[in-house]
This record gives C-alpha cells, structure tokens and sequence, in this order.
C-alpha cells in the first residue's frame, strides 16, 4: 500500500486552517490540524475532520448534466458546455447582455479562483449583473468602516483587555478565535463582554452577559454612547485631533439614555452603564461583531456605525488591541471593466461605489423583482457558482419562484443542489481538494493578512472540472476565448498572484506567509482616505446621500413596537443563523459523521416559553410567520432569552428562510430585515 501525506490548507469556509492530508494508493483516508500553520496552529474542526466524506460523498455530481424532455440526463462536456453557450447567445441577442445574472456564492466570494473567473466572465459577457452573498453578508460593516475610518480596520484581539463579542460566538464560528479567548480568561488577561440573546459558552466566563431584544442592537450601541460621553470617558486628546463631527454626536446621543434603552433592548440601564464603563475604561477594547447577526437588519449598516463610533471616541483605532488597519494582499486583478451600472446602482448608490471605488456587486435581493416583474429590466437567465440562493436568501419561496421562471439556469457546483434541480444544466466543478491554487485570510487572531498557495490533494473525481476550466470553456464557445488565454493550472495560478516580490516569496513559501504589518497610530502619520482626512464621527458624505450621517435606531420591521397587531398574533421573536461546527451554510447535511452531531435542525426556546404553549423538549413544532411554516423538533434550554426562538439556517427541509420576507430593507445596503421576525409555535 503506497500512503502518502499532503500538506494543504481546508477550505470550506473562509478560516483556511492547515491541514495534513493522508493518502492510502490515492485515495484520502484522514485529515488532520497542522500544527505549524501559521494561522491556525493545528486547530481542525468537525468538518476538516470529514473531508473524505466530503469528497467521496456518494450525492457528488461527477458529470455534466442536462434536462432533457423533463427529465435529467448525463451528457458529455461538449453537448453540456454547446448547449449553455447557444442558451446563452440566444438570450443575449433578444434581451442584451444584463439579461444575464451570475450568482455567486459565500465560499465562492472568498474562494480568490472562483471569484476571480465569475467576476471575468462578467466583464467579458457584458452583464454587470454579479449578484452574490455581498447583498446579505459582511458588506455593511464593510462599507461602515469605510465611510468613519476612510479603510476597514480589523479587531486585534490578541493584545486586547477587553473583548466584547457582540453577537457573536467564535466557538461556532471562528474556533481559532474562540481558542484565543479561552486562553486569554484562563490567564486572567482579558474582561469579556458578551451580547447575545443567547447564552453562548463563553458568555459563563464573561464579566458581563447582556440578553438584549433581538434588532436593538443599535439602541444598545448609542445608550453606550451616551454614558461614554456624559461621563467624559473619551480620549479627549484622540477625538479632538483625528476625528470630525463630535458635537454633532454629543448632541445626538443626549436622548439615548440607558433608560431609554432598558425599554428597547430589555437590558437593564444598570448593565448598559458597566458596560460602557468597562469598555471604555479598561482598552485596549475591541468589539468584535458577529459574520452576520448585526447586518441582515434593516438597521444594520446603522449598527455597524454605532460600533466604528464606540471604537473611535474611546480612542480605541489603530493602536494595538483596538481595531487596526493593515494592508491589503497585491493580489492579481482579473476584472474586467463593467460597461454599465449592474442592479440596485441608482437606488442603493453607495453600496455600488464610495468615493470612486466601485463595488463589483449588484444588489442581489432585487433579483426576484427583475426576473418577476421585469424591473428595471427583464432579468432572463442565471448562471449559479458555489451557492445555493433557494436555501441561503431570505423569502427563499420568492427566490425560488424566480429561479423557476428564468428561461434559462446552469449550475455550476461539486453537489446536485437545491437550486440545481430547478436548471437546465448542471456542470460538475471539482472540490477544493481535487485543485491548486491560492488561500488567504485577513485577521483571524493575528491580526495581519495571511496568504498561501494552497495544494492539490487528489485528482479531480470523475468528469468533475476546476471553475476557471469550465468558465474558460464556456466563454470560448461563446466567442470570448480572448479573455481567457490560460489553459493550465500553474497559468492560472500566475494570472491570480500577479507580479512583484509578494509573488516570489509566497512560492518559496509551502506554509505561506504573512503580508505586511499593522498600521498602528496611522492617523498620527498620515491623512485617512476619509473625504476630511480624519475619522468621520458625523458622515457629510451619508449626509448628502439623504441618510442619517450619525448612527440612528430603527425598530425592526416586525417587533412588538412596531408592528403590536402582528405581535398579538405572532408573540415571539424568530432569530436564525447560529453558526455551528458541522456544517457550513447550506453544505455538508448529507455526510453521515457531520448528521451524528447535528442529525436535524432544532427550535430552541426558553423552558418558560414553551410551558406557556403547553410544549416540552422534543416535541414537533410547526413554526410560523407571516409568510410561511415549516415544521421542526423543539429543544428548551434555559441559555435563550424568554420570548425568543433560534433556528439554524441551511437546513433545506426546515429553511427558516422560507419564513422571512423583502419588506424591511436597510435604506443604504439594501440588506433585509430577516434577523429578528415575528413569529408563533404550535404542536404537531
């Protein structure tokens, strides 16, 4: 038996821990941590764990596939890719070329190859219309940041004394985070502050514990705020120096006492104070926010703000434990350039372009409007690449139904997915571990951007192909094979490191390497690439957009106050998303050792809540909304707040998502409200 041991890095989710490959004549038996990743130092979750289930899965898509006379048949990759192509053309040529909407998915955004091709094939077709997980995930706080620091800073929690976890649960999420933190408690070296409706593990060890209203994040935020400033608990000398817009805020934040959040957030105005107090107080302090409990609101762009403003007054920017901002990976640039706005531009403009850098991104949340609607356009057909919409969106129904009307959809994926079934074709892209290419990383722990060339494990399983291979094929049969001049794997791989020493050092590197260093007390040195050169407190640019220029509360759509008729009807507040170690989004539910950790999605409700519905632990439920039902196993825990229901998201046969709607929508982002909606349980 011929074993051998490859050294490469699992990228199934965005983290891109090391790990130690064993192959028997082959054929991938084991994975396990590597210890002397620079990143990840030998951390390995459930699901590196699984890798060999993961690619010997017996539902992989190992070759083309095309609906024919209603019913799926394997084709070979010339009559799949021809078909496309000709499916394509013919589109093209009676509606143009923004009749055509790419979608691509969280580990596609953050996979540098499947990115870099989609948003290629883009440019060359000529549709500006890439729709991804941007619209729903992680571009708010992104644009946040921006619009007060100028750049996007980054937690630095290693040299931090006090960390608040705002959402956010790194024992789920973010394991080499979550290991960190741990640690640091054990030593005595950090206060934590959690904030959660939920009580998360770490949450035990916290000083404090806030169990605040799902959606009154901000209210929150600004109380905190308040106390900061009344109390005097700035960095006077930081925020007279390198920020703009104080007094404006001093002003602002008068209404938003600690009183005034106790009724919003059900936290009490003696625990928003401690807080307030301890952050400010005991820094270097960072918060480090969740991937996405914070954004999916129809306040969570203003949510974002509230936090950068909790960072800056306290001085808490650019020095070391607070948020930092490091330099950005010299990657190459595949892009081509867009010849015309792509969806949401003109209603959503400053998520399309700030300050001249345009966002490659459409708003994908318009897309049911566009194909059902056919506004502002008509929206005709899709090509799907490492996602899963039916599943991931919010009104998951209404994205379906779009989907199910285009008058064409290819898929591209390792899984014969949800989405899948509902398109003409679906082509076979291969694995991360059956390709090379490049894995990188920002922040994590270290704080600094980390790069490595990431290694072919095994060879691509059946007919399945690498993306760059099947969007090169496909653009040649479409006319456009200029665009795509590379035919080999180690040509890509160039293309994507571009030129200069970073390429050099990186391929001298197996265990890769980190670029750059962190920018501490940049401000002192330079002007930030803010429109005033400083820190941006009160936003002119926000301000001639037409939106709030500092931090504002919005109610969520559906909440007791807002909407107290649907409340009656529907008493309890949904939240959905908790990340868990099994699985990754919508992938890996079929694999028999991930299923015997988590065998089906559950409920989770205070033992309170449920007793007042006569329910108990283990019941089956169905869960309903406004918009839909579906049905799932209760669990009671105590470690919820009274009055909420958690639900995990991806799970196809319960999708929460089926249950959300497009009605509450953050008037910048385009983000919708799907975070905390309102919702009833009954027995089955």
């Amino acid at each position: 038996m011929a074993t051998r041991t490859v050294i490469s890095d699992c990228m199934l989710c965005v983290w891109d821990c090391g790990i130690k490959a064993h192959l028997e004549d082959g054929r991938l038996v084991k994975v396990e941590g590597l210890p002397e990743h620079p990143v990840s130092w030998g951390y390995i979750c459930p699901r590196g764990e699984a890798l060999p289930d993961y690619l010997y899965a017996p539902n992989r898509l190992l070759a083309p596939r095309r609906k024919i006379a209603g019913r799926w048949q394997e084709v070979s990759w010339e009559d799949a890719l021809n078909y496309c192509a000709a499916r394509l053309a013919e589109i093209k040529d009676k509606y143009g070329a923004r009749s055509l909407a790419i979608f691509c998915g969280s580990v596609g955004v953050e996979n540098l190859e499947v990115a870099s091709f989609a948003r290629r094939f883009k440019g060359a077709f000529g549709t500006p219309n890439l729709l991804s997980v941007e619209n729903i995930c992680y571009r708010a706080r992104i644009l946040a940041r921006q619009l007060t620091f100028g750049r996007y800073p980054l937690e630095d929690p290693r040299n931090a004394r006090t960390i608040v976890l705002w959402g956010h649960n790194p024992d789920g999420a973010k394991g080499m985070l979550g290991r960190l933190i741990w640690e640091k408690l054990e030593k005595e070296e950090l206060a934590l502050i959690v904030i959660d409706p939920r009580l998360i593990p770490l949450a035990e060890r916290a000083v404090l514990h806030l169990a605040l209203r799902p959606g009154t994040d901000a209210a929150l935020a600004l109380a905190m705020l308040n106390v900061i400033i009344k109390e005097n608990l700035i960095d006077q000398d930081f925020v007279n120096n390198y920020t703009v817009g104080f007094e404006s805020l001093v002003e602002h934040v008068k209404p938003y006492t600690p009183a005034w959040a106790q009724e919003i957030t059900w936290v009490p105005a003696e625990s928003i104070e401690k807080a307030a107090r301890l952050f400010a107080q005991n820094g270097p302090s960072c918060i480090i926010q969740g991937v996405n409990s914070l954004d999916q609101h129809r306040n969570g762009f203003q949510n974002s703000r509230a936090l950068a403003l909790l960072q800056a007054v306290t001085g808490n920017f650019a020095r070391p434990g607070s948020w930092v901002t490091i330099p950005r990976i010299p990657l190459g640039n595949l892009s081509l350039p867009d010849r015309e706005p792509p969806l949401g531009a003109e209603e959503y403009p400053i998520f399309s372009s700030l300050w001249g850098r345009k966002s490659p991104y459409g708003i994908a949340t318009l897309f049911p409007r566009a194909v059902l609607e056919g506004k502002p356009y008509p929206i005709k057909a899709a090509l799907v690449t490492a996602a899963n919409p039916v599943v991931s969106f919010p009104a998951a129904g209404l994205f379906k139904q779009a989907f199910a009307s285009l008058d064409f959809l290819a898929v591209f994926d390792p899984f014969f997915t949800e989405t899948a079934e509902l398109a003409q074709v679906v082509l076979p892209a291969c694995t991360f571990l059956e390709k090379g290419g490049i894995s990188y990383v920002y922040g994590v722990v270290h704080g600094l951007p980390f790069a490595q060339i990431h290694q072919k494990v095994v060879e691509p399983l059946g007919e399945s192909r690498p993306d760059w291979w099947i969007w090169s094929e496909l653009a040649r049969r479409l006319g456009l094979g200029q665009y795509f001049p590379w035919q080999t794997e180690e040509e890509v791989l160039d293309a994507l490191l571009g030129e200069g020493d970073f390429k050099e050092r990186l391929k001298a590197s197996p265990q890769g390497i980190y670029y750059g260093e962190k920018e501490y007390y940049s401000y002192e040195k330079k002007k930030l690439a803010t429109p005033s050169g400083k820190v941006e407190l009160y936003s002119k640019t926000l301000e001639e957009h037409g939106y709030d220029p500092l931090p504002s509360y919005l109610e969520p759509a559906q909440s007791p106050v807002n909407t107290p008729e649907l409340y009656r009807e529907y008493p309890l507040i949904l939240i959905s998303g908790a990340r868990s170690q099994a699985y990754t989004h919508t992938q890996l539910r079929g694999l028999a050792s991930l299923k015997a950790l988590e065998p089906e999605p559950l409920a989770e409700m205070h033992p309170e809540t449920a007793a007042r519905y006569g329910l108990k632990d283990g019941d089956r439920v169905r869960l309903e909304t406004k918009n839909d039902a579906v049905m799932l196993r209760l669990r009671t825990t105590p470690k919820i707040t009274p009055g909420v229901v958690s639900v995990p998201h991806g799970w196809a046969e319960a999708n929460v998502n089926l249950l959300t709607d497009l009605e509450g929508i953050d008037p910048v982002t385009a983000y919708p409200d799907f975070k905390a909606v309102l919702c009833r349980v009954k027995a089955v």
